[in-house]
């Protein structure tokens, strides 16, 4: 594939699905900078990626997984480079750059974004419709742990909503 073919895919690619990137990347970065740098990293990722599409799934499905994992090892990687700073900013990541007209989502964000990386993963995938299946082949679990991570999480969410009701 030539260097401008890539180019063209690739910003096709962002034009139809650019909204799996900005939930991913407002899902794991902790404030607007590291937004920013991880979009630039999912995009990067992706655009490397282009040439090994295979059609063998949606393009959907291969930019969640791509910007999934890249998000998983950068956030890994921030963690250790951040070791021994607290970051006040995680506890408000979505709340202050909420544009949510709707409290309920923007509290179901934050909650998000305090859960483990696959877990907050399943959630995304959950949010977008995304079937069992598919969510198990985009993380790399089975399909029933699928199932049995996405009903602790929905516990454990109904239990964070009635502690602040």
């Amino acid at each position: 594939m030539k260097e401008q073919q890539q180019n063209e895919v690739f910003n096709d690619w962002l034009q139809k699905h650019k909204g799996i990137l900005f939930k991913v990347v407002r899902a794991y970065g902790a404030n607007l900078e590291d937004q920013e740098d991880l979009f630039q990293e999912i995009a990067v990722q992706v655009w490397r990626s282009v040439p090994k599409f295979r059609n063998d799934c949606a393009v959907s499905t291969w930019m969640y997984r791509i910007a999934l994992n890249t998000a998983i090892k950068w956030s890994s990687k921030e963690r250790k480079y951040q070791e021994g700073r607290e970051d006040i900013a995680k506890a408000h990541i979505l709340t202050e750059q909420s544009e949510f007209k709707d409290e309920r989502l923007g509290w179901l964000y934050e909650q998000i974004a305090r859960l483990d990386n696959v877990d907050r993963s399943l959630c995304l995938l959950l949010l977008d419709g995304f079937s069992y299946k598919e969510m198990a082949k985009i993380v790399g679990i089975s399909e029933s742990y699928v199932g049995v991570r996405i009903n602790r999480i929905k516990k454990h969410l109904t239990q964070q909503s009635e502690k602040v009701s």
